[in-house]
């Protein structure tokens, strides 16, 4: 923000604002020209540096990534700071932030959440209030992958007039032969180490915090099997 030197406030109150915007301001600037730096040296290494200090395409995301993440930080510090100032009784320094603005798409779900009024009469007359509209906003939510246990029940039945064996509804085949892994199981494993890039030692810790012990070789031997089912099917083994 330019300040015109020529036409300065008298009140000093709205010029110690003025030059605390701009040096807020030039502040947001300097890190922004920071992160390009940081970025132009990443593409550089990407692009000229030896072969062994090459960054590969996901190593080049995850630089990105954690720009971003710094830069998420220092906006979050400088709300933080203004909230503090504001609770102090100073003025509130306005704070840089980059929104999307953008509409979510209608295809998602929903879920309303209503907060309305416990006592709906006037506090001057006492009178009942009447509706005249509403405040609405929408923000991303998420539910995160829940596991379950698909128990396949088949009942037996006999014949209480003669000696006629047990009969009972024929077991449904496995992706994996006496494995406890389902075709949602293994698909969701496959998905995320091909598409997403995580490996499975990082997949069985994700596992291991839902409470489910599940060693990388026998993730492994799924995405083996799993592959090989995929191999017959095609050639018609």
């Amino acid at each position: 923000m330019a300040i015109d030197l020529e036409n300065l406030p008298d009140d000093a109150g709205t010029l110690r604002e003025l030059v605390t915007n701009a040096a807020l301001e030039n502040a947001g600037l300097r890190a922004e020209i920071d992160k390009l730096h940081m970025m132009i040296k990443g593409l550089q290494r990407h692009r000229f540096g030896k072969r062994s200090e090459q960054l590969d395409a996901v190593q080049m995301q995850l630089v990105m990534e954690d720009l971003e993440q710094t830069m998420g930080a220092g906006a979050a510090a400088g709300e933080a700071r203004g909230e503090a100032e504001a609770q102090a009784g100073q003025p509130a320094r306005p704070v840089r932030r980059q929104r999307n603005l953008g509409q979510l798409p209608d295809s998602l779900p929903r879920f309303e959440v209503v907060l309305d009024l416990e006592d709906k009469t006037c506090p001057c007359c006492r009178n009942e209030l009447h509706r005249v509209g509403e405040s609405r906003a929408e923000m991303l939510d998420v539910l995160p992958a829940q596991l379950r246990v698909k128990v396949i029940r088949r009942p037996r039945y006999t014949c209480q007039a003669c000696d006629t064996p047990i009969v009972q509804a024929p077991a449904p085949e496995r992706p994996i032969d006496g494995g406890m892994a389902t075709e949602a199981l293994i698909a969701h494993v496959l998905i995320s180490k091909f598409a997403d890039h995580l490996p499975l030692y990082r997949q069985a810790q994700i596992f291991l915090r839902q409470g489910i012990s599940l060693d990388r070789s026998t993730l492994g031997d799924w995405i083996g099997r799993a592959a090989g089912g995929c191999a017959r099917s095609m050639t018609g083994w």
